[in-house]
Formats: C-alpha cells, sequence, structure tokens
C-alpha cells in the first residue's frame, strides 16, 4: 500500500487550483495551509511559490515528455506534474522517489486517478532524462531562451528585450527568480536604535545603501519575531525610496488613496501632520487599522473610491495606483502567468482616472504623488506625460537630495529596476500643482 498523500502537498495543490480560480497566491495559500503546522506552511509555500516561479522552465521539460504536451493535459494534472517536476529538480529534502510516488498518490486523490500511468512515466522519465531536454538556443533565439529557461511569459520577456537588451532583460528575469528577502521600515525610531533593539532580541540586521529608511533583516529571523522587536512596517525598500522621494513637507495634511496595506501611509505619517488612509476595500482598510495600532500611529481611515473621493484639497496627494506590478514578480511570482497585455491596457485606463480625480484634492501650491510597482512605460512615465499634458497647472517637481540621483530618469522620475538594486522596482513621479 503507497503512502497517502501529505497534507501539505494536498494543500499545494489546492492553492494552484485557487490561482486558477482568479486568487491570488499568498491569500490562495492562506487559506488552503490554514490547519498546518508553522513547519509545514513553510514548506507548502516553498513548493507552491517555486512552481509559479520555474512554471516556464518546468512546462518546457514537461513538454518534451508528454505527448501531445501540456497543453493537452486536464489542469489538475498539469499541476500535478508541476508540482512533481519541483519537488524532483528543487527540493533536495524530498527523495526522489516520494516526489514521484506521492504525485503520484496527489493525482488520484484529486480525481485523476486514470492518469496516475501518466504522471508516473512522465516524472520517472524527467527524472532519468531529464538534462537531456534541450533549451532554445540563446544566441539565435534570445528572446525563446530567456523566456523558457528563466520562466517568464514570452509577451513580456520580448516588452523587456526590446526596452533594455538581452543582458539587462536577463538580469532581471535573474532577479525575479530569486527569492524575496525580508525588509523593514522602522517607524519612529531612528534605524541605527532599531537595528540594536533587533540585535538584543537575537535578530541581526544591516542598512540598504541607497534606501536609508530601510533594514534587511537576516535570516533565519522571521517578520512576526522582526516586527515584535522594533515598531516598523514589513516594507521593500523600493516602497520605502517612494516615500522618501515623496519629500513631504512637516506637518502637512496628506491624502493616501489607495492605502493598503499601509506601509506608505505610516512612512508618511513620520512627517505629515495628519494622514487619511483611504482604500476601496474595507477589508483591506482593517489591514491598515491593524498596522497602524500595532506601531501606535493615528491614521484617518477612510473606505472610498478613487475615482470618486470625498475629501476636500489638502497639501499632499498619495496615489499609489493599481498596476501590473512588473516590479514585484520575485515577491509575487504568481503575477508573471496572471498579467495580460489587455490588463496593461485596462489598467493604464484605470490609472488616468484616478490621476484625473486626485487632481482636484490638490491645494494650490500643493503636491500630487503618482507611484506604482510597474515597470511599464504605459504605466509610469506615459501616463505622467499624458496627464501633464491634459492638467497644464500641474509641472514636474522632483525633490531635491531626496534620493540617489541614479535612481531618477533623466525627468527626476524615480525609477528603482530590480536588475540594478536587488529588490522590487518602483516608479514615481512629484508633480506641483502652480500656486
Amino acid at each position: 500500500m503507497p503512502p497517502p498523500v501529505t497534507e501539505p502537498r494536498r494543500a499545494a495543490l489546492e492553492t494552484l487550483r485557487r490561482v486558477r480560480a482568479g486568487e491570488l497566491a499568498d491569500r490562495a495559500l492562506e487559506r488552503s495551509a490554514s490547519g498546518l503546522s508553522e513547519r509545514d506552511r513553510a514548506w507548502t509555500q516553498e513548493l507552491v511559490y517555486g512552481t509559479f516561479r520555474l512554471r516556464g522552465r518546468l512546462d518546457h521539460l514537461l513538454d518534451a515528455r508528454v505527448r501531445g504536451g501540456v497543453a493537452s493535459l486536464d489542469p489538475d494534472v498539469l499541476d500535478v506534474l508541476r508540482l512533481g517536476a519541483y519537488q524532483l529538480l528543487e527540493m533536495k529534502s524530498v527523495p526522489p522517489y516520494a516526489a514521484v510516488s506521492q504525485s503520484v498518490e496527489l493525482a488520484r486523490a484529486a480525481g485523476s486517478g486514470r492518469a496516475s500511468g501518466l504522471v508516473n512515466g512522465v516524472l520517472q522519465a524527467l527524472r532519468r532524462h531529464g538534462s537531456e531536454v534541450r533549451f532554445p538556443d540563446r544566441r539565435t533565439d534570445p528572446v525563446g531562451y530567456l523566456s523558457a529557461w528563466h520562466s517568464h511569459p514570452r509577451w513580456l520577456v520580448e516588452r523587456w528585450v526590446r526596452a533594455w537588451g538581452v543582458e539587462d532583460a536577463e538580469a532581471l528575469l535573474d532577479a525575479d527568480n530569486l527569492r524575496p528577502e525580508l525588509y523593514l521600515r522602522p517607524l519612529r525610531v531612528d534605524p541605527g536604535e532599531a537595528r540594536a533593539r533587533l540585535l538584543d532580541a537575537g535578530i541581526e540586521s544591516e542598512p540598504v545603501p541607497f534606501s536609508p529608511d530601510s533594514l534587511r533583516i537576516l535570516p533565519p529571523a522571521g517578520a512576526r519575531d522582526a516586527l515584535a522587536a522594533v515598531p516598523s512596517a514589513v516594507q521593500d525598500p523600493a516602497a520605502a525610496l517612494v516615500v522618501r522621494y515623496a519629500a513631504v513637507p512637516e506637518g502637512a495634511r496628506v491624502l493616501d488613496l489607495a492605502a493598503a496595506p499601509g506601509g506608505k501611509a505610516l512612512g508618511l505619517a513620520e512627517r505629515a501632520g495628519f494622514v487619511a488612509a483611504a482604500d476601496v476595500s474595507p477589508s483591506r482598510l482593517l489591514r491598515v487599522r491593524e498596522n497602524a495600532e500595532r506601531v501606535g500611529e493615528r491614521l484617518g481611515l477612510v473606505a472610498a473610491d478613487a475615482r470618486f473621493p470625498p475629501f476636500r484639497p489638502v497639501d499632499v496627494v498619495l496615489l499609489d495606483a493599481p498596476c501590473t506590478g512588473t516590479g514585484t514578480f520575485r515577491r509575487h511570482p504568481d503575477g508573471r502567468w496572471r498579467v495580460t497585455p489587455d490588463d496593461l491596457a485596462a489598467l493604464a485606463a484605470l490609472q488616468r482616472e484616478m490621476l484625473d480625480a486626485a487632481a482636484e484634492l490638490v491645494r494650490p501650491g500643493g503636491w500630487l504623488v503618482y507611484s506604482t510597482c510597474s515597470l511599464e512605460p504605459e504605466e509610469n512615465q506615459d501616463q505622467v506625460s499624458a496627464f501633464l499634458g491634459a492638467h497644464p497647472e500641474f509641472v514636474l517637481d522632483p525633490p531635491v537630495g531626496a534620493v540617489d540621483d541614479w535612481l531618477l530618469d533623466a525627468r527626476g522620475e524615480l525609477q528603482v529596476l530590480p536588475q540594478r538594486t536587488g529588490v522590487d522596482g518602483a516608479f514615481a513621479a512629484r508633480m506641483r500643482r502652480r500656486p
């Protein structure tokens, strides 16, 4: 009798099913793995996120072993094969026999018993002959190679090769495929003092040279222990740089129009006189409140649609707009398989609508800061150019000395690129309304 399927593997397949149905991977994993121990949740997260991260490479390897190709497979069977292949090739703690036998049983448990023989045959062949599978040649087909080996959709690879060339695009894909590191932004505490407090709690950290408000937490420490040691928010340096670039004047009244989960609003509150944090989702706004209460910060919380904001003009408006998130694929590897060219056009239209609404909330002489975690010009520089063309009452007004010059583009807009910084991607433009 083969051993029953382990609960972490069941949770992994259930997570992939939920993502196929439209859920984000982090929320799907939270629901699917809710009954697991902390250790098993960590194992399941590595399996799920690793499978998303290398899905393109795994599919290329599996495609060579499946008659009719992976496109012919039932979605559950394909996901079982992906999970099994990732265990075989990347999870050294999993014996090869266990990766294969558990995948066979997982196919049966998923109701695909007739496919169990196929799963066994494909994974056994991958185990013995996977190294013989050839990938596209980097010299003659660079886009094909980058897409398959570095596991990104071809349309995105084509865009990035056009934008930066093959070498820089490959550096971006490499950066996307690294496991994300843990960063904190100390709040109401000097970073030096924060490091001392962390060390007292047995947690090592190091500064981020180009992001003075950020600390990198060194393994094996986790977010929970670090947050308990010092008032702070889990925040990538790219997001912290957006707050720094905003250069909010001391005592200003600030409105964050898309605030959840609240990291930027809390950062802005260190200098502002008052911050109103708005978000269209009441449930996401609860996360903002929880984060604010945890660090003892007072924010005004408003459930509101940024296209129809119920506010009077203020000194500074931050619009951290919904976007494709192409700068955060390291942290959200499922995103690369979810976003489409149609999403890019639809989100650019939504961003324009939000920007037009945000403009009405900036007092004369005040500032509008527009930001995204996207790398795409349609959502960034092109969006700002179109806005300035339609709103001559606004001009670009980049802050002086707020961030290192090499993080700025030719117009003074913030542009954080993962392949050059090792952190998430981000964009921001600071615009002033003429007095």
